[in-house]
């Protein structure tokens, strides 16, 4: 089993509410504000593109990488990130 980020811990361990997109894990200053330019600025948008993909990882990571170019290891961590959360709140 992979170990999470710090960031990874809080940011699953407490509800949504008016997060940024960089509290994601995987998702600094660079990637957020791509996400930014293309309207999803705060976790909780990223959070319904997820939910609109049906939690599917595959599509998830290529719209993350269609959108701000995130790699393998950025994917992966923002994925699972709102999965655990999903499970944490929904």
């Amino acid at each position: 089993m992979s170990s999470t980020s710090q960031k990874h811990r809080n940011f699953v361990q407490e509800p949504m509410g008016e997060k940024s997109v960089t509290e994601l894990a995987g998702i600094g200053e660079v990637l957020g504000g791509r996400l930014k330019d293309h309207g999803f600025d705060m976790a909780y948008v990223v959070l319904g593109q997820f939910l609109v993909l049906k939690k599917d990882e595959e599509m998830f990571k290529d719209w993350l990488k269609e959108t701000c170019g995130a790699n393998a290891k950025q994917q992966g961590d923002c994925h699972q990130c709102l999965k655990e959360w999903c499970d944490n709140f929904l």
